[in-house]
């Protein structure tokens, strides 16, 4: 079949609109965008061309489409009994990214409503695809335009990938604005039922008509044998070719768990402020973890670019249920066939940097007397440098043979050797373990029994391990201070403890970077252990408070 190509981003190219509308009116399959997903239209009162959409796509047919009109004028046309209920939505929220399920009239076929004396009824937020819908004359019935179980596509060229020779033509109205498909709304009940969550959040419809129910496939696979009464209830939809696992809980926490859970050779779909930790994976940003409008926009991307790699699991960060969240957990969880893992264990992580002679010995004394688990960065590389086989098949292809002793073991010395005289191996060195030491660390929190937890890291915020952290602290001091404790704790002369801090970040860096600050220049250390205990109960406390917020 020959595949027709229209770009249409205006409403004024009259003459491509009516050969778009032209294709539907003659019962053919058109590819048209909404601000949700692209959807593959075809005359909803046509059983024949109704029945192609199930052909291209592979979708069963008990699964109900929904009819695309281009104003609320068109709904008696092909519904009766319309509730005030309806009216009300459409005038808030029409056009948009909502679907309303109305008892239909007979020249609904059935073939259309998979079989229901319902049908769904949606007002796209599209000008171009509203116009081609009038131009028609027909009320379009359009799934997303994708092969089913695959993810839905968001740009006309997803729909090329999936659909060019099987369809009449594609409509490139460019990218979708929203991501996610409509939310789904059953008004022959009471009270209303959400039957799945979308581009319009749950708040929302409770805001418009008070009480609205959810039905327990939104978070839930259905039972063999029922019947669905709205699209992506019943079936597996947006899933990529590798198996998917969903992570729940907060972020920092879920991200800690797909560090601890994730092979070499797993894709990762996380929030982008965890990106770097985990490099040499295969990462598609879902957007920041408080951006679910991003989000939205990118989780049929992601799901979608893996099938273009060779990834044999896919970990996923999910967003929490609010707002748009809802809507796209329940989209990832379908990819991931409720295959669903949550993270939150109650522990909380505290990040503890600063130069040398700041004093963070005082803050990680602190947190041991609370019973944490201190983790020093530092001390934890040289453990993995004696058996972690990924880290030391990264540093053999860096630096090669000459680094291990002929027992197999990793000389240190000779490491330091060369990268101490070239500053472009030493950043290999650094971008090495900060790639493969966020893994390890991961690993012993999830392995640790206490609540609490320290990380020792002076390179914490470089090495992306401040993103993992619930609070992070920069340690500070007057340079004064800092000099007379390196002298007296390393035994060094003036000179050379100026330049040790000389060559460290300033204090600036390290305030800019973190959440709290702690100024450690009280003059004895029992003065300054005590300090440091009242402040970490308050952070403790701060995010306790956050928690049950």
């Amino acid at each position: 079949m020959e595949t027709k190509w229209f770009t249409l981003r205006t409403v004024e190219d009259k003459e491509s609109i009516a050969q778009a509308a032209d294709i539907l009116r003659r019962g053919g399959l058109l590819a048209i965008p909404t601000e949700t997903v692209y959807g593959l239209g075809a005359n909803g009162l046509d059983e024949t061309a109704v029945l192609h959409i199930f052909e291209a796509k592979g979708r069963p047919q008990d699964n109900p489409l929904i009819l695309h009109i281009p104003d609320t004028s068109w709904l008696t046309r092909y519904c009766e009994d319309v509730p005030d209920a309806a009216y009300k939505l459409a005038e808030r929220f029409w056009p948009g990214p909502l679907t309303m399920i109305l008892k239909k009239k007979p020249c609904v076929p059935l073939r259309t409503t998979g079989g229901l004396e319902t049908v769904g009824m949606r007002c796209p937020d599209h000008a171009v695809t509203r116009a081609i819908i009038e131009a028609s004359g027909v009320p379009v019935a359009a799934p997303s335009a994708n092969t089913s179980g695959r993810p839905s596509c968001t740009t006309a060229e997803h729909v090329r990938e999936d659909m060019w020779g099987k369809i009449d033509g594609i409509v490139d109205g460019g990218p979708c604005q929203v991501g996610v498909e409509s939310t789904i709304i059953d008004l022959t009940v009471t009270p209303p039922q959400l039957l799945r969550p979308g581009g319009l959040p749950l708040e929302s419809l409770r805001d418009a008509l008070g009480e609205v129910t959810v039905d327990k496939a939104v978070t839930q696979k259905m039972n063999d044998g029922e019947k669905p009464r709205a699209p992506g209830m019943k079936y597996r939809h947006y899933a990529p070719k590798a198996p998917v696992t969903v992570v729940t809980g907060g972020a920092k926490a879920s991200a800690r768990y797909l560090l601890t859970h994730a092979g070499e050779k797993s894709g990762i779909i996380c929030f982008d402020e965890f990106t770097r930790l985990f490099d040499g994976h295969i990462v598609h940003p879902l957007g920041a973890s408080d951006d679910k409008r991003a989000q939205a926009q990118h989780v049929f991307d992601a799901l979608r670019t893996f099938d273009e790699t060779n990834v044999g699991e896919i970990w996923a960060q999910c967003p929490d249920s609010k707002g748009l969240g809802l809507a796209i957990g329940n989209r990832l969880k379908k990819a991931a066939g409720f295959h669903v893992e949550d993270a939150d264990d109650g522990k909380i992580v505290i990040g503890i940097t600063g130069g040398t002679g700041a004093g963070k010995t005082s803050l990680l004394r602190a947190l041991e007397r609370k019973g944490a688990c201190v983790l020093d960065c530092d001390a934890v590389y040289h453990e993995m440098l004696k058996d972690d086989e990924p880290l030391l098949r990264a540093l053999r292809e860096a630096f090669g043979d000459v680094i291990f002793r002929q027992d197999g073991s990793v000389d240190v010395h000779a490491i330091g050797l060369i990268v101490f005289k070239d500053r472009k191996k030493l950043a290999e060195l650094d971008a090495i373990v900060h790639e493969h030491i966020p893994r390890a660390l991961a690993q012993k929190m999830a392995a640790t029994n206490a609540e609490i937890i320290g990380l020792d890291a002076i390179k914490l915020i470089e090495s992306g391990l401040g993103a993992i952290c619930d609070a992070t602290v920069a340690v500070t001091a007057p340079e004064e201070v800092r000099v007379k404790r390196i002298m007296a704790r390393d035994s060094i002369t003036e000179e050379y403890a100026r330049s040790r801090i000389a060559a460290q970040k300033e204090a600036d860096y390290f305030r800019a970077q973190c959440d709290y600050e702690f100024v450690n220049d009280l003059p004895t250390a029992e003065k300054a252990e005590h300090a440091a205990e009242v402040y970490i109960n308050t952070i403790i406390n701060n995010l306790k408070e956050e928690t049950e917020r």
